[in-house]
C-alpha cells in the first residue's frame, strides 16, 4: 500500500472522529429560522461551488485535445487570472450598488457561457471563455459572501452562529468538490471532455432559478456610483488597519494556494518514474502510458491525492470550530499562518522524500481548512457593510497579481516554494497586528444591517410557506 494510499485511509479517520466530536460537543442552533436560514445558503452555495469545480479537471485535457499549444495553454490560464484581477474586480463591485442576489445570478450567467465556449476548438473563442469565467470567480468569492453577511446580521441571528455557517460551508465545498471529481470523470469517459462543462452549465441554470425563487436582495450603498464606492472602499482599506491586514493576509495565503496547486504535482513527482526501473515496464508504458508500478496512470496518483487535500480541508473546517470555542479567531490564527509558512517548506529541505513532502502538504490543506472560515468571519466583523463587495474585489487585485507573475516568471520549483513560505510569514506578522488592534477594542453587541429598502423587506420564500 502506497504513501497516498495510507495517508487517505488515516485521513478518513481522523475526519470522521472530529465530526463525530463536533457534533457531539458542540452545541447546534436550536433556532429554527436560523437552520432553515443555513440550508437555504448552503444549497445555492454549494450548487455555485459544484458548478466551478466540475470544469476544474478537464481543462487543460480539453484545451490538449484542441490541439493548443503549451504556451497557448499557458496563456489562456494568465487570461483566466488577469481577467479576475481587472475585470472581475470592476463586475464584481457592482453587487454594493445593484444587489447582491443580481451578482449572483450574474455568476451563473456568465459562468454558463464560459462553459459554452468549450465546444469550440478556436483559440479566442476559448480566450473569451477564459476572460468569462474569471468575472465569474471575482463575483463567488464576493457576492455569496457578501449576501449571507448581510441577511445574517439583517435577521438578527448570533454572531458566533456566523462562523458556523461558514464552517459547514467548508465542509461542504470539500464534500462537493470530491465528488464532482467522479462525475466530471465519468461524464469525460462516456462523452468526452466537453461533457463535465455542459454538467456545469446544467448545475449553474438550476442554481440561477433557485435563487430567483428563494433569496430576496440586498445593497451596500445604493447612492454611490462604482467611483465612489472604489473611492470608498479605498478609504476604509487606507485608513482602517485591521481592514489592511485582512487585505494583506488574504491576498498573501491565497496567492500562496493557488500557487501551491501548481507547484504539489512537481513536487511529489519522483525524478525517475519506478515504472521504468522495473522488468517489462517498458512494454506496459508503450501500451498504456506513463503507469506506475501501483497501476496509475502518472508517476503519481493525482485522484487519491486530490482526495486526500479535500478531506484535509474538512478536517481544518471542524478544527475551526473546536478552536472557536477556546479562542478568539484573530488569536489562533497566528499559529495557523505559521505552521501553514513552515509546511511548504518540506520540498526544500527534503527534496525527493515523497512522504515528508505529503505530509507538509496535507498540513498545509488543513490549514486551508481553517483560513477560509477564519477569514469570513473575520470580515463580517471588520469590513463595512455599505461596500463590502467592492473592498473584497480589491483584495483580489494583489491576489491574483501573484498568481500572475509566478506564472510568467518561469521559477524554479524551490524559488517558487521560498516565495510562498515568505509570503506566508508576512501573512503571520500582519495576523499579530490584528491581534493586537482586536484586543484593543471594547466589546460590541452583534452588528444590526442598516435597514432593507423597502422592497427587500420580504423573508426567504421558505420562511414564509
Amino acid at each position: 500500500m502506497s504513501i497516498f494510499v495510507g495517508g487517505l485511509w488515516v485521513l478518513v479517520v481522523i475526519c470522521a472522529l472530529l465530526f463525530v466530536y463536533t457534533r457531539a460537543s458542540i452545541p447546534s442552533s436550536s433556532d429554527v429560522n436560523f437552520k432553515q436560514f443555513q440550508r437555504t445558503y448552503l444549497v445555492i452555495y454549494l450548487m455555485a461551488m459544484a458548478g466551478d469545480w466540475m470544469q476544474g479537471p478537464h481543462v487543460y485535457a480539453l484545451y490538449d485535445s484542441y490541439g493548443m499549444t503549451t504556451h497557448q495553454i499557458e496563456i489562456l490560464f494568465v487570461a483566466g487570472f488577469g481577467s479576475s484581477m481587472v475585470f472581475g474586480t470592476v463586475v464584481g463591485s457592482f453587487a454594493d450598488k445593484y444587489g447582491r442576489r443580481a451578482n449572483c445570478i450574474l455568476y451563473g450567467i456568465l459562468y454558463s457561457l464560459a462553459c459554452v465556449t468549450k465546444h469550440f476548438g478556436n483559440f479566442w473563442i476559448l480566450m473569451i471563455g477564459r476572460l468569462l469565467g474569471g468575472i465569474a470567480t471575482s463575483i463567488l468569492y464576493s457576492a455569496f459572501e457578501s449576501w449571507l453577511i448581510y441577511e445574517h446580521n439583517k435577521r438578527g441571528f448570533d454572531q458566533d452562529s456566523l462562523g458556523t455557517v461558514f464552517s459547514h460551508a467548508v465542509l461542504g465545498n470539500s464534500v462537493v468538490a470530491i465528488l464532482a471529481g467522479f462525475v466530471a470523470q465519468y461524464f469525460a469517459d462516456m462523452f468526452g471532455f466537453v461533457a463535465p462543462f455542459d454538467v456545469s452549465l446544467s448545475i449553474l441554470t438550476v442554481m440561477c432559478v433557485v435563487i430567483v425563487f428563494t433569496w430576496t436582495e440586498n445593497y451596500g450603498d445604493t447612492s454611490s456610483n462604482f467611483y465612489q464606492s472604489f473611492s470608498n472602499s479605498l478609504h476604509s482599506i487606507r485608513t482602517d488597519p485591521k481592514i489592511l491586514c485582512l487585505g494583506i493576509i488574504q491576498s498573501l495565503f491565497e496567492g500562496s494556494m493557488y500557487t501551491f496547486v501548481l507547484e504539489w504535482t512537481p513536487a511529489l513527482t519522483p525524478h525517475e518514474p519506478p515504472a521504468k526501473e522495473i522488468p517489462g515496464a517498458k512494454a506496459l508504458l508503450e501500451a498504456h502510458g506513463d503507469v506506475t508500478v501501483e497501476g496509475h496512470r502518472g508517476a503519481i496518483p493525482h485522484g487519491l491525492i486530490f482526495a486526500g487535500f479535500m478531506i484535509a480541508i474538512m478536517i481544518g473546517s471542524s478544527l475551526f470550530k473546536i478552536f472557536l470555542r477556546v479562542t478568539s479567531v484573530e488569536s489562533f490564527m497566528r499559529p495557523v499562518l505559521l505552521v501553514s509558512a513552515v509546511s511548504l517548506l518540506t520540498p526544500i529541505f527534503f527534496p525527493g522524500n515523497q512522504l515528508i513532502i505529503f505530509s507538509g502538504f496535507l498540513v498545509f490543506e488543513v490549514c486551508v481548512g481553517i483560513f477560509w472560515p477564519s477569514l469570513s468571519t473575520m470580515r463580517g466583523k471588520y469590513v463595512p457593510e455599505e461596500t463590502r463587495a467592492t473592498i473584497m474585489n480589491c483584495f483580489r487585485i494583489p491576489l491574483n497579481m501573484i498568481v500572475v507573475v509566478m506564472l510568467l516568471q518561469n521559477l524554479e520549483m524551490g524559488v517558487i516554494f521560498r516565495c510562498c513560505a515568505v509570503f506566508l510569514v508576512i501573512a503571520t506578522l500582519c495576523q499579530q497586528w490584528l491581534y493586537s488592534l482586536s484586543q484593543a477594542l471594547p466589546k460590541k453587541p452583534n452588528p444590526v444591517a442598516p435597514p432593507s429598502r423597502k422592497e427587500d423587506t420580504p423573508a426567504l420564500l421558505t420562511e414564509e410557506g
